[in-house]
């Protein structure tokens, strides 16, 4: 898998990038996710995440995590003709943006380090681009057990 890591901030670490990059690549084989796959996650202050939020969510406050799923969007409508095409096209499955100053602040608050909120956050947005949500009871069950589920795999536990 491929993913991107742009830090507007610079608080974020050589070593956070690679665990980053390390849980998300580990949730793709778990979730058995193909491996031409592509993403990118932005990592922004509490001001940008919240002029993203009042944007495209119209909720004029910082948040935490916000994903940007391209085949929510795609589904069905968007047909890529590649005959003649030799090789192989990556699936891009979208961009997630994570304030990093939300990060801080909930570590904190959750008494947990950076690194476990970085890497929980990472993943929430990365389930949200493979499709899963939590907007109604079993849906948010079923998330939220696999959250748990690769995080304690993984070995990120609170």
């Amino acid at each position: 898998m491929e993913i991107d890591l742009f830090d507007e901030t610079n608080k974020i670490t050589a070593e956070q990038k690679e665990m980053i990059q390390s849980i998300l690549e580990f949730s793709g084989d778990y979730i058995h996710l193909e491996e031409e796959t592509e993403m990118s996650i932005l990592f922004v202050d509490n001001e940008k995440i919240k002029e993203i939020n009042r944007e495209f969510r119209f909720k004029d406050i910082p948040t935490d995590v916000i994903s940007f799923a391209l085949e929510d969007e795609v589904k069905d409508d968007f047909i890529l003709d590649l005959a003649g095409f030799e090789g192989t096209v990556p699936r891009n499955i979208g961009d997630i943006v994570i304030s990093v100053d939300k990060a801080i602040e909930q570590a904190s608050e959750y008494g947990h380090t950076l690194d476990r909120e970085l890497g929980f956050l990472s993943l929430h947005g990365f389930l949200h681009l493979n499709g899963y949500d939590h907007m109604e009871p079993d849906e948010e069950k079923e998330m939220f057990g696999l959250q748990k589920e690769i995080l304690d795999a993984y070995g990120l536990e609170r």
